[in-house]
Order: C-alpha cells, then structure tokens, then sequence
C-alpha cells in the first residue's frame, strides 16, 4: 500500500523547509501496515574545546549570574574584578552580533584576555602570569612607622593611690613620733632610778719641785688657767712658807688679777681687793681667799689636793699641810 500525503498539510511548492538541528519527520503509518524501518540519523562527536572558549564560557556564566543578581538588586550587573561589559552599539554597514552566540562568546572572551593582559590581574586578583604564592612573596611588607621616643617622666599617681601612700607615710610619721616619746620616758625613769655620778678630775696636781719657787715673796700663776691655783712664796709668821691659793673670789665667785705693781689681786666683777697672802682690804668681799692641801710625797714632789681647803676666818691656815716651809 502506498504512502499518501496528509491532507492538512498541502505541500510546499518549492519543498519542504529545512531547520537546523531538526529531528526527522515522521510519517503516519496506518493500522495494520507494517511500520518501516527508518535509521537514527548519526549525531557528530562534539569537537574539543579551546582555553578562549573555555575562558570564554566562564566569563558568559559569570555575566549571565551578575545580570540575574543585578535584575533583582535593580543595578546594572558588574562581575568582580573584570571590567564592565557594556551593550554592543550598532555600527552602520557592519552586521551585529547577536548576544549568546559562540561569536559574541568569543569577542567577549577575547576583549577579557586583552584587558588581563593590559592590567596583569586576571579577575581574581591574581597576577596573570605568576601563581598566587609568587605574587605574595614578591609583595613587599609596609614600611613600619618611625617609633616615637617615650617620655622617661614618671606618671602621676592616680588620687585613690596617692591618697593611700599619704596616709601610709602620716601613719609612719605618728609610729616614729609615739616611739620617740616611749624612749624619752624610758630614759628619765632610768635616770630617776639610778643616782647621778659626777665625774670629776684627779683633785691632786703635781706642781713640781722646790727649786721651781726660787723667788721669795712672789705669786706664780703657773697654774692659774689649769688649776684655778695660785702658787705663792711668802714669809708668815717668821717662816718661808709656800701656799696653794684659790682663785676663786669669795663674794660671788669671780676670778681677780693679780696686779704685780700694786701687790694685790684685785677683783674685775665687784672690786674686792686682797693682799698677796690672800686676806681681803677692800670691796663687798665678806672674808679672805681659800688655801688649799699642800705636801710633798716620797719623790720630793710637790703636790696640791683641791679637795680639802683651809679658811683664815676658822683658824684654819696654821694647820698641818696647810702650807710648806721652804729652806
């Protein structure tokens, strides 16, 4: 039985249109007839693609993303690190390209490496002909900021602090003050408990020997400054005798001159006068100058001890050691 047209469809005149990538058409087989077989036309392998068009569909995918993420924003799409793609502007007697086709892939890959190539950064930031790890160890590190000298002066303390350190400090003030006056009561109980000695010089003077009171009737104040005492030679009561006299006034306690011209001592406080032997004549002086012990020990040696004094008022000045006989 013979195939026969389909009705709905009348034949074209000059034939059948042809579309690309079209699948075969398919004739009705009618009920009964056995079906012909027909064979599966041969697809071609699909070529291998180039690092453009590879590079080329990346750069469309991301475009394609950035414009849907920009329609929902509202903004026109921008793909990071690459530069903007803008819309193709017609050209009188050129043909535009529509977008999507492998041409227009192509040109938008192209015109990516050329700006990569100008730019040396691909749109990762990365340099273009160096791996990442060379271009972070060729990065040179920041000069570091010139360090400013610190001033070396002390801070001052906070006013909690010093506070605290003034009151330590008035604190140990008070604790040396109260041991201070523990100390001073400790030392006068001390010096009431204990009787105060008076501690004295020798009493007793070696003031030479015979030979060195060679003049009769003379005062030697050899010991005057020293001792307070002076060495006298006189003649009384009919013997050469050599006396130990105080210089000590008996009014109120001066020290007179002795005046070698006029052969008296002779007082600068009140004016009391005395003889050479030591009794008074004139002035407020109430009785004559002291004597004191003289002897001579087992070396020939004179010596005065201050120690015992003699008054002419008690009869005292012809007493033993009171005086020593020269001859």
């Amino acid at each position: 039985m013979a195939d026969t047209p389909n009705p709905e469809t009348p034949p074209s005149p000059a034939g059948p249109e042809k579309t690309p990538n079209a699948p075969p058409a398919v004739e009705p087989v009618l009920s009964g007839a056995a079906k012909p077989v027909v064979p599966a036309p041969a697809v071609p392998a699909p070529a291998a693609l180039t690092d453009a068009e590879k590079a080329a569909r990346v750069a469309a995918a991301k475009a394609a993303a950035a414009e849907k993420l920009a329609a929902k924003a509202g903004a026109a799409p921008v793909a990071p690190g690459a530069a903007k793609v803008e819309a193709p502007v017609a050209t009188p007697g050129v043909p535009s390209i529509p977008p999507g086709t492998p041409e227009a892939i192509a040109k938008a890959a192209a015109a990516h490496k050329a700006a990569q190539g100008a730019s040396g950064i691909d749109a990762l930031g990365t340099p273009a002909n160096k791996p990442a790890i060379q271009h972070l160890a060729a990065a040179k590190p920041p000069a570091a900021a010139p360090k400013t000298k610190v001033s070396e002066s002390p801070l001052p303390l906070p006013p909690q602090l010093e506070t605290r350190r003034t009151f330590i400090e008035w604190s140990f003030m008070a604790w040396l003050v109260f041991f201070g006056f523990l100390a001073g009561v400790g030392h006068l109980f001390l010096r009431f408990m204990f009787p105060n000695v008076l501690y004295e010089s020798d009493p007793k003077f070696m003031a030479g020997k015979k030979t060195d009171f060679p003049e009769s009737n003379k005062v030697y104040e050899n010991y005057k400054q020293a001792q307070a005492v002076w060495i006298v030679r006189l003649t009384e009561e009919g013997q050469d005798r050599l006396v130990a006299l105080s210089t000590v006034c008996t009014h109120l306690g001066c020290t007179p001159n002795w005046l070698e011209a006029e052969q008296k001592y002779k007082c600068p406080c009140h004016g009391s006068g005395y003889y050479m032997n030591g009794v008074n004549f004139e002035g407020p002086t109430p009785r004559p100058l002291e004597r004191f012990r003289v002897f001579i020990d087992g070396t020939g040696s004179i010596v005065v001890d201050k120690s015992k004094k003699f008054r002419k008022d008690l009869g005292q000045w012809n007493e033993n050691e009171s005086f020593v006989v020269m001859g």
